[in-house]
């Protein structure tokens, strides 16, 4: 390595939003973090939706009208189907 243009490596103490503290190094001189291990929702298992705006009741809705319409196109087919068959018999 050449001297003189890497920045100092500090051992930290690190503080997160929730309260946690665990000793990091860096090259900052204090270090403040939003999510840490212990309260991130992959690490923890749980799941936290923030919801803005109803954001995810807009999509649960629009994803159940989807599911309806994917429900009923199969018997429309059908029948269409049929009433065909029946009109090339006639």
């Amino acid at each position: 390595m050449k001297p003189g243009i890497h920045p100092e490596l500090h051992e930290v103490t690190a503080s997160c939003a929730c309260g946690n503290r665990f000793k990091t190094k860096t090259t900052q001189k204090d270090l403040d973090v939003a999510i840490c291990s212990s309260c991130h929702p992959f690490f923890t298992g749980s799941s936290k939706h923030v919801d803005t705006a109803g954001r995810i009741q807009k999509f649960q809705q629009k994803f159940a009208k989807k599911e309806e319409v994917k429900a009923k196109a199969p018997v429309k087919a059908k029948e269409e189907k049929s009433t065909k068959k029946a009109k090339s018999k006639k």
